[in-house]
């Protein structure tokens, strides 16, 4: 069986399994790369860091994490993964929720201009 495996413009994505319930990726994030701010209407999120150290934006609350430290997305709250440090990030993440679609995104921030969101939502003031 071959793994999903998306390239993106912070890094790279491999499912590593996958069913009704729960999808499990590896991600790997740049150097001074981040994912958009974004949040997900079916699905919850677990991060756990394997590699590097994580910049982490979960609501109003921005804080780090580092090798062998995870965190907890809720369903619904506005999220953002970064990575601050000088070698990839690398963190297995566990979703869970009723849809794992790769649609199932809003974003509200993006440095690489893909929103979906109004321009209002969508500011590029960071490029």
């Amino acid at each position: 069986m071959e793994l999903e495996r998306g390239e993106r413009p912070w890094g790279t994505y491999t499912v590593l399994e996958e069913n009704r319930n729960y999808k499990i990726k590896r991600i790997e994030v740049k150097p001074g790369q981040r994912l958009s701010l974004q949040m997900h209407h079916h699905r919850s999120e677990h991060w756990i860091v394997v590699s590097g150290t994580a910049r982490v934006t979960c609501g109003d609350d921005e804080y780090t994490v580092n090798v062998n430290e995870s965190t907890f997305i809720p369903i619904g709250r506005n999220h953002r993964l970064e990575n601050p440090g000088k070698i990839p990030l690398v963190i297995i993440e566990v979703q869970s929720g009723e849809y794992l679609g790769e649609d199932d995104i809003v974003r509200f921030d993006d440095d690489y201009h893909r929103c979906e969101t109004p321009a209002a939502s969508c500011s590029d003031e960071e490029g």
